[in-house]
């Protein structure tokens, strides 16, 4: 770990250091959003910019970081609201609309699942970044999928193709746009049979 600089109060190790520049990016991303420089950090950290690209690679991959640990409390909101569902079809049907609900209202899930936001550098919906997320989202739900016959390679499947219906959603919410119970009903006619065959 480097010593000088951050502003004359040196982290104890890494992990600090780690989490002084996340913080760091939060409150960038507070004040201006997702546009943030390395630079901007740095300077906001009192190091230089090399010290902040010693931990991470560049700016997409700070700002993953920090969407992802953002988006940890909307995980713990989104699995309470689904707690009671056990049935496969019906917490996807559900997961998938109360996170389009959510993506308004929770800037670092948008950043995460937004294209051209964060992970900017990665192929988009389906990168590892989206795929991890999306993964941790289904593994909270209630639901025992080694009882409802679907494997690892299925559920990895099954991330992905939640992934894309989301995409889809925000690229093109549709005429007028989809919401509440009109979200839920369409969802329920053309996602929910593939989990119930």
């Amino acid at each position: 770990m480097r010593t000088h600089g951050w502003s004359g109060t040196t982290p104890a190790d890494d992990t600090e250091a780690v989490e002084r520049i996340i913080a760091a990016a939060r409150t960038a991303i507070e004040r201006s959003g997702a546009d943030f420089t390395m630079a901007e950090i740095a300077r906001d950290l009192g190091v230089t910019r090399q010290t902040v690209y010693r931990y991470f690679a560049n700016a997409d991959a700070l700002l993953t970081a920090t969407a992802l640990t953002e988006t940890g409390r909307f995980l713990d909101v989104l699995a309470a609201h689904l707690d009671h569902l056990t049935d496969p079809a019906e917490a996807v049907v559900e997961g998938i609309a109360y996170t389009l609900e959510s993506l308004t209202a929770d800037k670092y899930l948008g950043l995460l699942l937004t294209p051209g936001r964060a992970g900017a550098s990665s192929p988009g919906i389906t990168s590892d970044t989206a795929l991890t997320f999306g993964r941790s989202i289904l593994e909270r739900f209630a639901v025992d999928w080694a009882a409802a016959g679907i494997d690892d390679r299925r559920l990895d499947e099954l991330v992905e193709h939640m992934l894309r219906i989301v995409q889809s959603f925000v690229l093109d919410p549709g005429r007028p746009p989809r919401q509440g119970a009109d979200l839920r009903a369409y969802l329920t006619t053309w996602v929910a049979p593939a989990l119930r065959t």
